[in-house]
């Protein structure tokens, strides 16, 4: 019944070509995508060309025959549809985390005789480190991080709130914000939003432009499959162009870095968010993985995403293994991102003993067992191979083995 209906499923997935596109373990099923995505075979056969043709042939002369100089703007432009918005306001440098103490400083000096920043209580706790970073720089008369549950945010925005932060998806629950009426709530007092797409760009439609968002970050290692590591990226909305300024002053956002002036004078629009020399090995994997994205529709992608964590939970069910776990996710899925949320006292030895039987996710504290669901490249075969290999490990206790309880440094 179930291999039937799960056949049926993948037969019908519009998305159903894209698998063939990633490099998957014959022996694994991968629902650990909203951590790191796979490995697509135009990223491996990208990155050996530059490593072969451009670096190993053409060195430094490929920065101008290559275009390695132009990488992260080339870059931001493949991701800006991606996030609904307009060229000119996305550009790839640095990590998710560097980006974010960009924006945030360069929001709060836009926001002059306001100083706290808004956020959620269980935003992710680089987000949150940041702002605490920038208060002690800068002392909480400029910069006051204050934290509330996400439920409470909106009551929380008052006339002295220079910036709300948000993660549009939540990493531990999954809950997805609403940013439509959150950004209005933050724009309705007179604050500037910033919001950190991790989980959510590459995976679901967004409209940024549309929304009225003044700010974003995120990274390219999750859905948008850029590898370990791979640089992160940061929107500002063309209307703040003009009066900008971030404090991370390095040669590449000079607007002449060439000219190696020892006074510095910021490039034109988003280009002034650049600090250091791109990572063009790392940068020239995201540019290829995101041409995969090229016409692709991201409400089909989301519409995947729903099913296979719909038919995740629906076979839970039918197991009898739900009542082992409690939803820490919405439970309905258009208010979740594309990962499940389940608890579970033991989780992180669910989740040792579900990967040595072949299923990879992951786990976060204190007891959250993560099933991450990657359109592009996962099937309803592998939900039911999942849940199969799941049923296996709780019937047998096999999660209780003192194996699974020593934590490793990533968990």
């Amino acid at each position: 019944m179930d291999q039937s209906r799960v056949a049926a499923l993948d037969n019908l997935d519009p998305l159903r070509d894209f698998r063939q596109r990633f490099v998957l373990p014959a022996d694994k099923v991968y629902l650990d995508g909203n951590s790191l995505g796979a490995l697509a075979h135009e990223v491996e056969a990208a990155t050996g060309r530059v490593l072969r043709e451009q670096w190993g042939d053409d060195l430094i002369a490929s920065w101008n025959s290559h275009g390695w100089i132009d990488l992260p703007l080339q870059v931001g432009e493949k991701i800006a549809p991606l996030l609904g918005a307009a060229p000119g306001q996305v550009i790839c440098a640095d990590s998710l985390s560097v980006n974010l103490f960009k924006v945030l400083a360069a929001a709060l000096q836009l926001r002059p005789g306001r100083h706290r920043i808004v956020s959620a209580a269980d935003n992710f706790p680089t987000d949150l480190y940041l702002v605490q970073g920038l208060s002690a720089l800068l002392g909480t008369g400029a910069c006051e991080l204050v934290q509330v549950p996400e439920e409470a945010v909106a009551e929380a925005l008052d006339q002295h709130t220079a910036v709300l932060l948000l993660s549009h998806v939540n990493f531990r629950s999954g809950r997805l914000l609403p940013m439509t009426e959150l950004t209005a709530a933050a724009r309705d007092v007179g604050a500037m939003s910033v919001w950190d797409l991790a989980h959510s760009a590459g995976v679901m439609p967004l409209a940024l432009d549309a929304e009225g968002v003044d700010f974003a970050v995120g990274c390219g290692y999750k859905f948008l499959n850029g590898g370990p590591g791979a640089p992160g990226f940061l929107y500002a909305a063309r209307r703040h162009h003009g009066g900008l300024s971030q404090p991370l002053t390095g040669w590449m956002g000079h607007r002449a870095p060439f000219d190696f002036s020892p006074d510095y004078a910021p490039a034109a629009g988003v280009l002034q968010f650049l600090c250091g020399t791109p990572p063009v090995l790392s940068m020239a994997a995201l540019d290829a993985a995101l041409e995969m994205f090229k016409g692709l529709d991201l409400a089909v992608v989301r519409a995947k995403s729903i099913s296979l964590a719909t038919l995740f939970l629906e076979l839970l069910h039918q197991r009898g293994l739900s009542d082992l776990f409690t939803l820490a996710s919405p439970a309905q899925a258009a208010l979740r991102g594309s990962h499940l949320a389940l608890r579970h006292p033991l989780a992180y030895g669910v989740v040792q003993a579900w990967i040595a039987r072949g299923v990879v996710a992951d786990f976060r504290e204190p007891d959250i067992l993560r099933v991450g669901f990657a359109p592009l490249y996962n099937s309803h075969a592998d939900v039911l191979t999942a849940v199969d290999a799941l049923q296996a490990v709780l019937r047998a206790e096999e999660h209780r083995d003192p194996r699974w309880q020593q934590r490793q440094r990533v968990t």
